[in-house]
């Protein structure tokens, strides 16, 4: 310092209010410049003008804070005082004197730190000192680098043009900035923010020109991905957390494409573990599964990406090597590509990850690429944005005692800033706020900030300021603030607390943005939405317009006329439950949310709620309304009344049903054959009961034609031409029983996804065939009692009683009467169905009508198997007659068909050892009851599969029809040996 005594302190800290006695200081210094001030006793020792003193860098608002020594000039302050500053630092190692060596090296090691390229150059332009990164990244020798030699790393379409420039700012003395592209040490060019800016002496004159090199390189790449990160970006802006920028970067990502889902891992404090961040469509199993995920060469995308510091992509996972340890467990997941991007800081530092997943195999295209690698990028500039974030907080917490440091860092922030005590007196604001109002500081002070506010604005602005300080809470509002000339221009405001350890209030920092721009833009896209607004409320039709995310915020004035509602109504959060019917809403939630997530137009059929109080079914359609980048800034829907068409389906739900009961049944029988007298007895008590509702009894052996006799009751009946519904009451679980027979509610228990009708529904008008009513259920017993008793019904999960017009005949191969002494039958229910009881003979008590039977068979299977027999083997037709026929016609049916497939002559005939005289062997309740449950639940599946088109998952699929889950589903179409492909092959024909 020349004169070591003379130093009485020095006075390093963040900018405070109270020290007032810089507030004459020039007011332009920039980023990557130095201040120092240093109060020294000018009455024992003046300083010289060559004097040296320690000062501190600041270097782009960060913390990188070292000593330098560096030439000042001085300002008086007051009696006795003097604050010599600088603001620019003497790099020019040729000046320094042999004696400041150690100094400068010093000096010229803490440069070389400034994470940019800096460079100094002489009043004439030409370069004498270039720090180490600036040498680093062009690969030239400071000697090849210095005065002139600089050019040589300029692109030779960009050199003259700078050149001319640079010549311009010399002439002209004054500080600017242009691009151009720097070649890099690999021969590489990248586009580069060239920044200068002259320092003068005392005089007035220019003794050194100081500039940095900004990389922009990045900027001009990602201009086309801009557009979906803008958001992104936004977040970074305004200082949102972490989590959120990486939840709302994957949200981003996940709607650029079809069906991805995004995801970000954070590199674990140990190094050695990457953790989950954000992947907001990640399965939680999945997460928790690889919660920590250990990296290394071979562990899937993301570990394998982050230990090699490379991209991976994996197209299927169920065959890369790369999967082999998590592949069954991503598999379970619904994980089938994997694209991971390691996230890399400038020094190679492994951040983490982000990956794009896919639950189908897939191969990234460019487009893909360059969108995972944009996004990275952002991940990058987001972690790596929290890390300055924190230590610019850290940063602030060293300099808090610097009130003129602190004041020069906010005149180099490129905004409107300013600085206020806790009560909300104002102390600061920065030169940009100066220059941009043309007020002065003793003009402003204090509350006298509110001259430039636009007197429209300044009670709300006011309001809200003195909210925000009572609150304690950061704020933001929009107003108008004057500019210099008069105008007005839009500003959104906002105030940020800055505490202590304690938590008090120290002061309040604010920053004014100038949003003019959009509020123009706005403003115009309001008078064209209410232009559009005129347009639609003259088109007949219910019209709505939705955000992106499905919120809507128009409805033309039939919707409103329709609905009952006001505008207002429309813009609620609640619009769609308090209009769609809740089963609709529910229903489509899912299905809606993937739609407006994509960019294609889309459909689907709700009921709506009218100012009547009642619901109407109508066909609504999306169709978007995308920007120039692709995407959705508007959704815009049509509703059409289709209610007439969907109560005309119901009408037709139960016939339809019904005519699907008899395709599936294809009945071996096509007619009664016979003509014995055991038969006749049968038919004509079939022809006297079938024009009356009578409870029709059919009893008789396994395979007699009980449901055939049943069948011509009800078509000779009044009802023949409305439904027959057969059910097979022993095929059913008893679980099920009660479902299939008077159907359920939505919700009633697991699997009922909907309302389903039951069978005495689907038989409303018409009659109901309940076979093998011996083995329902005793709680089912009581449930069909009353059905007989009151002709209602109630639906599973529902109190409310449905009345049915429904004949009812029942059949059963068993006897009732000892079932009701063994307690597994009511009695009074056997009452009920036995009003008209009919015995079928078995097929050995009507031997007569065996030769018609076969006859009739012979025929029947003969066409089908293109085969024509000339007569019936003598020897045959005696042994068909003298067997007992344990199966009745159901086996005499079995035999035929055998035997005209095996036959080979024009002769029929039958191998006598088919027909075996054997002791009968009946299988026992279990083993019927088991078999025909196998028989039924093959049938239900085979229906589902065929109404699905094959598709067992999904919601369509037949695991959702059935209500089972879709592993269960499998193993039972496995067992049952069900091929449920050729169900595919049905749909496609």
């Amino acid at each position: 310092m020349g004169c070591t005594k003379c130093l009485n302190s020095v006075r390093i800290g963040p900018l405070q209010p109270t020290f007032r006695p810089f507030q004459s200081l020039p007011q332009t210094l920039q980023p990557s410049e130095f201040v120092i001030f240093i109060a020294m006793d000018i009455e024992h020792s003046p300083p010289a003008p060559s004097s040296t003193a320690v000062c501190w860098q600041i270097i782009s608002g960060l913390s990188v804070i070292r000593p330098k020594m560096m030439r000042v000039h001085s300002v008086h302050l007051c009696a006795g005082l003097e604050v010599h500053g600088i603001r620019q630092w003497d790099y020019n190692l040729r000046m320094a004197s042999a004696a400041e060596g150690n100094g400068q090296a010093r000096q010229t090691q803490d440069v070389d730190a400034i994470p940019t390229l800096a460079w100094s150059a002489r009043p004439d332009g030409s370069v004498e000192f270039l720090n180490r990164r600036w040498l680093d990244y062009t690969g030239l020798a400071a000697e090849e680098a210095s005065d002139w030699g600089w050019t040589a790393a300029l692109h030779t379409e960009d050199r003259d043009r700078l050149m001319d420039f640079w010549r311009h700012l010399l002439d002209s003395g004054e500080a600017g900035e242009i691009e151009a592209r720097l070649r890099r040490h690999d021969g590489e060019y990248r586009w580069f923010l060239f920044r200068v800016e002259p320092v003068r002496d005392n005089h007035g004159n220019i003794f050194k020109w100081y500039g940095a090199n900004t990389d922009i390189e990045d900027r001009k790449r990602a201009e086309a991905l801009l557009a979906a990160e803008k958001r992104t970006l936004e977040m970074i802006a305004n200082g949102a957390c972490l989590a959120d920028i990486l939840e709302r970067l994957c949200e981003t990502m996940d709607a650029q494409a079809s069906k991805p889902k995004s995801s970000v891992m954070l590199m674990d404090a140990d190094g050695m573990h990457l953790r989950p961040a954000a992947g907001p469509r990640l399965p939680n199993g999945w997460i928790e599964a690889i919660t920590p995920l250990k990296i290394g060469p071979c562990v899937g995308s993301c570990g394998t990406a982050a230990s090699l510091k490379q991209r991976v992509i994996v197209s299927d996972i169920a065959t890369d090597p790369l999967w082999a340890d998590y592949r069954d467990l991503a598999l379970r997941h619904g994980l089938r590509a994997a694209w991971s991007q390691p996230l890399l800081s400038k020094n190679q530092e492994i951040l983490g990850t982000f990956c794009v997943s896919y639950a189908e195999p897939r191969a990234p295209n460019e487009t893909d690429l360059r969108l995972i690698e944009g996004a990275g990028h952002i991940a990058v500039i987001a972690i790596e944005g929290e890390r300055s974030q924190e230590a610019l907080r850290s940063a602030f917490e060293e300099i808090r005692n610097s009130e003129a440091r602190l004041r020069k860092i906010i005149d180099t922030i490129p905004t409107l800033a300013w600085c206020t005590l806790p009560d909300g007196t104002g102390i600061f604001w920065n030169q940009r706020w100066h220059e941009y109002t043309g007020l002065s500081l003793e003009v402003v002070r204090g509350w006298g900030w509110q001259n430039a506010i636009h007197p429209e604005d300044l009670k709300e602005i006011t309001d809200t300021w003195l909210g925000n300080l009572a609150a304690g809470r950061p704020g933001e509002c929009e107003g108008r603030l004057r500019r210099f000339d008069g105008v007005y221009r839009w500003f959104l405001f906002r105030a940020e607390p800055l505490r202590d350890e304690s938590g008090n209030i120290v002061n309040w920092y604010g920053t004014d943005t100038d949003i003019d721009d959009l509020k123009r833009a706005e403003a115009k896209l309001r008078k064209d939405e209410e232009e559009l607004r005129r347009m639609t409320d003259a088109i007949p039709q219910s019209i709505m317009v939705l955000n992106p995310d499905g919120k809507s915020i128009y409805a033309n004035r039939v919707s409103l006329e329709y609905s009952g509602l006001s505008l207002d109504d429309v813009q609620t959060d609640d619009f769609r439950e308090r209009v769609f019917h809740p089963d609709d809403v529910q229903r489509l939630r899912e299905e809606r949310y993937k739609a407006l997530s994509g960019t294609a137009p889309f459909e689907n059929e709700q009921r709506a709620l009218g100012k009547d109080g009642k619901y109407r079914w109508f066909l609504i359609r999306y169709n978007p309304l995308l920007n120039e980048s692709g995407k959705v800034i508007r959704w815009y829907a049509t509703g059409t009344d289709i209610d007439d068409r969907k109560r005309a389906e119901d009408r037709l739900r139960n016939e339809t049903v019904a005519l699907r009961e008899q395709i599936d049944r294809d009945s071996m029988f096509e007619d009664i054959v016979g003509s014995s007298e055991a038969l006749r007895k049968v038919l004509r008590q079939v022809d006297k009961v079938s024009h009356s509702d009578s409870t029709v009894l059919i009893l008789g052996e396994t395979g007699t034609g009980k449901e055939l006799i049943a069948r011509a009751i009800h078509k000779r009946s009044n009802r023949g031409e409305r439904a027959f519904i057969g059910v097979n009451c022993a095929a059913i679980p008893a679980s099920l029983i009660a479902s299939e027979l008077f159907g359920h509610e939505k919700g009633a228990f697991t699997g009922a996804t909907q309302r389903r009708l039951g069978r005495f529904e689907s038989a409303n008008g018409g009659t109901i065939f309940l076979d093998e009513v011996g083995d329902l259920p005793s709680e089912i017993q009581i449930a069909l009692l009353r059905v007989l008793q009151e002709r209602e019904i109630e639906r599973v999960g529902s109190n409310r009683p449905i009345p049915v017009d429904v004949r009812v005949l029942a059949a059963t191969h068993r006897d009732l009467n000892a079932l009701v002494d063994e307690g597994k039958f009511r009695q009074d229910l056997l009452y009920r169905l036995n009003v008209v009881p009919i015995e079928m003979p078995s097929l050995r008590d009507r031997a007569a009508d065996i030769p018609l039977l076969v006859e009739y068979f012979i025929d029947r299977f003969g066409k089908k198997a293109g085969k024509k027999f000339r007569t019936i083997d003598r020897k045959t037709l005696k042994l068909l007659q003298a067997y007992s026929w344990p199966g009745n016609v159901r086996e005499l049916q079995n035999v035929i068909e055998r035997a005209v497939i095996l036959s080979e002559g024009d002769i029929f005939c039958v191998d006598e050892t088919w027909l075996k005289r054997q002791a009968p062997q009946f299988a026992g309740p279990t083993a019927a009851l088991n078999s025909a449950l196998q028989r039924q639940e093959k049938e239900m599946i085979e229906a589902a599969l065929a109404e699905s088109a094959g598709r067992v998952s999904g919601p369509g699929g037949a695991a959702a029809k059935l209500g089972l889950p879709r592993p269960t589903l499998d193993a039972k179409i496995r067992r049952l040996g069900i091929n449920k492909y050729r169900f595919k092959v049905h749909q496609s024909n």
